[in-house]
């Protein structure tokens, strides 16, 4: 039995443009007891990419990390979960294998949630992955491909008999994207159905949460993915509520604008002067503040420390001056 999850039940979810180094970091600092890289192509690695070998680089003090890879071809999949293994050695916890993400451009190609659609194909890339190294191996994936028709709990089947040590399962089907709810049944069916640990995903945005799809689906970790953009303090949030203790009360103003700084100067340390990707962060960071609305177009033209700096200052003045 995998029992990692015994001791980390708190993941920040591997998301595109999202996991960079900076945001681990401030996760990992808040009570994630583990973050994910970036989603990383295998065929991207099999090139030797270094754009894409860069997303498996880490924050300094980070001691480990989980790396998923995404792809559909056994060999090339297989190869570059082994050269993984290699390279990040003792700072590698698992390798997990995307069967999950459903944008566009990814399944077009074979690769993420269109993998369900083939379950055969999937279990042939697990055999491959595992075979290949030594590190466990665990597999993410939805409640489907097709809305109402839910395959989750024969897929997860077939990916512990394939190798898998653990699954994740988002309580979405495929073609749902983002919208409407996730079925946490869905999760609790498959809970039921294997004897590999389950790890759920899927609108977990506060403690509260956290403790809910707990009980209600009796997963063994929880993975949160958009629940934590702008806001690293939902895992102290789910830490005290899983230990029954009082949740920290949520950010001020004051702490969101700070927070945003200080991603914004860890972003700068690793990357340079050109932070275009703290974009994206510092509209989840300053969503609902006073004054908001107006600073998006500003947002969008940001490329410095400096720049930012300019806008938080102007937000943190709108919402003193709200506040008076």
């Amino acid at each position: 039995m995998f029992d990692f999850f015994r001791q980390h039940r708190l993941l920040l979810a591997p998301m595109a443009g999202v996991s960079d180094e900076a945001f681990r970091a401030l996760c990992r600092e808040q009570g994630a007891d583990l973050a994910f890289t970036e989603m990383v192509s295998a065929k991207g690695l099999s090139y030797a990419n270094e754009k894409t070998r860069h997303l498996l680089r880490l924050a300094p003090g980070e001691d480990q990390v989980a790396v998923q890879l995404f792809g559909h071809e056994p060999d090339t999949m297989a190869a570059q979960a082994a050269w993984i293994e290699e390279a990040m050695g003792e700072s590698l916890a698992y390798l997990d294998i995307n069967m999950g993400c459903p944008a566009r451009k990814i399944v077009s190609k074979g690769d993420g949630s269109a993998l369900m659609k083939g379950p055969e194909l999937a279990a042939a890339i697990v055999r491959a992955v595992r075979a290949a190294v030594e590190h466990p191996v665990t597999v993410k994936f939805r409640r489907g491909w097709a809305e109402g028709d839910e395959t989750c709990v024969d897929f997860a089947r077939r990916m512990e008999d394939a190798g898998a040590c653990a699954v994740a399962v988002h309580g979405r089907y495929a073609e749902q994207l983002h919208r409407g709810s996730a079925d946490w049944g869905a999760i609790a069916r498959v809970k039921a159905a294997v004897g590999v640990p389950v790890i759920g995903n899927g609108d977990v945005r506060t403690g509260a949460d956290a403790v809910a799809i707990t009980r209600r689906t009796g997963c063994d970790a929880v993975m949160i993915a958009r629940g934590a953009e702008g806001n690293p303090w939902v895992f102290a949030q789910a830490k005290a509520a899983l230990a029954g203790e009082p949740e920290p009360a949520p950010p001020s103003v004051e702490a969101r604008l700070a927070m945003a700084r200080r991603h914004a100067r860890l972003l700068a340390e690793r990357e340079g002067k050109n932070i275009v990707r703290m974009r994206k962060h510092a509209m989840w960071y300053m969503a609902g503040l006073p004054g908001a609305a107006t600073a998006r177009a500003r947002i969008n033209a940001c490329v410095s420390v400096e720049d930012f700096d300019a806008v938080f200052d102007e937000l943190l003045a709108c919402a003193q001056a709200h506040a008076e």
